[in-house]
């Protein structure tokens, strides 16, 4: 199978829907918080992210393999273009699964010897979820993502999603295999379809 991803999706007016700009929220939210130097974006998209980041003062270096997207770099996650601990974090959001699902452990590695501090990915989960979400006066907002069973479709430009033959227990072992110590993850509560994981690089493992 080989998947031919349309740039001009990114650009198509049905394309950033609402649940996409609360996933542009986290995405910029979770690279801030963590107050990097330097950071390297892989997938450029519509530039919508490292705009905003770059307008906030960051330093931030895009990659991409498609040049018509106008990444700062051209070339491919697979063979990152950079050397050793050249970015404070690493930032790669909604782009693995755009690869057949063995070139993850491979895609993970480059990620882990650029990257200083700091890996986030985002991954589609297709996994079915129902969203409870109660106001309780006086106590706050609670928030649950209840699981269901069956998975979505996988989308049409995609290889994989978690969800299936692809176990998320699969892609945390990966993770910790190639070198990182995992911090946090969690699906968006307001559009569960995105998956995050914060990931911090051990310097004492050698992969």
């Amino acid at each position: 199978m080989n998947i031919q991803i349309d740039t001009n999706n990114y650009f198509k007016s049905d394309y950033d829907t609402k649940e996409r700009f609360i996933s542009y929220w986290y995405q910029i939210n979770e690279i801030i918080s963590l107050k990097p130097a330097s950071i390297l974006e892989i997938g450029v998209g519509n530039s919508f992210v490292s705009n905003y980041l770059k307008k906030k003062g960051f330093e931030v270096t895009t990659l991409d393999i498609e040049p018509g997207l106008k990444p700062d770099i051209v070339g491919s996650v697979l063979s990152i273009p950079f050397s050793p601990n050249s970015f404070d974090v690493v930032a790669c959001y909604e782009v693995l699964e755009h690869l057949p699902y063995k070139n993850f452990s491979k895609a993970l590695a480059e990620i882990y010897r650029v990257c200083k501090n700091y890996a986030i990915i985002s991954l589609p989960d297709r996994r079915r979820v129902y969203r409870f979400n109660l106001q309780i006066p006086r106590l706050g907002e609670v928030k649950k993502l209840i699981p269901l069973p069956g998975v979505r479709k996988i989308h049409d430009q995609h290889y994989w999603e978690i969800g299936g033959e692809i176990k998320f227990s699969m892609i945390l072992s990966e993770i910790n295999r190639r070198g990182f110590i995992i911090k946090k993850n969690y699906r968006i509560f307001e559009h569960p379809y995105h998956r995050f994981i914060i990931a911090e690089k051990n310097r004492r493992k050698v992969c």
